[in-house]
């Protein structure tokens, strides 16, 4: 009785071990993933058009294009927030699989992360106020300016090099910072990407208070940031250039823009690069 009490217990013991162990390997799962049936992957949540966070609801042709992407790869989508300065940081320390969040392809970050992409060719503009008294027509307009500068984006410092070297730079975390900063008027211009200088100035609570100088100076592909050496650029590029190729490229655009925005049509819809880290 005795023996038949310890093999029982000992069985008991067993189960429960083996139990511990199976749960802890089916919740454990890839970079930034919380299972193989999910995907995560980070995304603006405060610009209008692009990737919003509306009372836990994340909108925009980025997140769009996320869930569509994650669909055609046979998964379901987890959404990040991830700000211009935390997207390199979060691919490399697995916090997520890849990124949607307005991101330009360029060499400097080609370094340090691969891209799959491009899937949106964008413009680099200037956002006013409607009276726009500081008459800023074009970036050499915006020398001696205050010009509101958000930390790791590329727009501001492309200013600085090879446009205006004089303009007075107002720190900001974030594109709405910015917009709030513009619409205060503590800033004289905003300047990054026409697609998300339009998002915000079709905003309800700012119509009519904005508008677009309408001449981009440089060209923006956004790509899909993933890890070094991940195994999923051929997949996404595959999930694109078919989002493309049956119209619901054409049909986010409409939906997320309207008569707001419409991208360049010598430049758009883009063709996927390749997955070799040729620009």
């Amino acid at each position: 009785m005795n023996m038949r009490r310890k093999l029982s217990v000992a069985g008991a013991l067993a189960a429960a071990v083996g139990l511990a162990l199976t749960t802890t390997a089916c919740s454990s799962g890839g970079s930034g993933s919380g299972s193989e049936d999910t995907i995560t992957v980070g995304v603006k949540y405060d610009q209008p058009g692009m990737g919003l966070n509306e009372n836990g609801e994340i909108t925009g042709f980025d997140a769009d294009m996320a869930r569509e992407i994650a669909k055609r790869m046979g998964k379901e989508v987890k959404f990040v927030e991830s700000v211009s300065s935390q997207r390199e940081t979060l691919l490399q320390n697995g916090t997520v699989d890849m990124i949607l969040a307005t991101y330009t392809i360029n060499e400097k970050r080609d370094q340090v992360i691969d891209w799959a992409g491009p899937y949106l060719n964008a413009g680099q503009d200037i956002l006013v106020t409607s009276e726009n008294p500081k008459n800023i027509n074009g970036p050499g307009d915006l020398n001696g300016k205050v010009l509101c500068a958000v930390e790791g984006s590329n727009s501001t410092e492309r200013l600085r090099d090879q446009y205006a070297q004089d303009a007075q730079l107002y720190p900001a975390q974030t594109y709405s910072e910015c917009i709030e900063l513009l619409s205060s008027g503590n800033v004289d211009a905003v300047s990054t990407d026409d697609v998300i200088l339009a998002g915000f100035a079709a905003q309800d609570q700012y119509k009519g208070k904005f508008q677009l100088v309408g001449k981009p100076f440089s060209e923006e592909p956004y790509g899909v940031g993933i890890p070094q050496g991940s195994d999923k650029c051929e997949a996404i590029n595959t999930a694109i250039s078919d989002i493309i190729s049956d119209g619901t490229w054409e049909n986010f655009v409409k939906s997320n823009f309207g008569d707001s925005y419409t991208p360049d049509p010598t430049k758009n819809p883009p063709t996927p690069r390749g997955c070799d880290k040729n620009i």
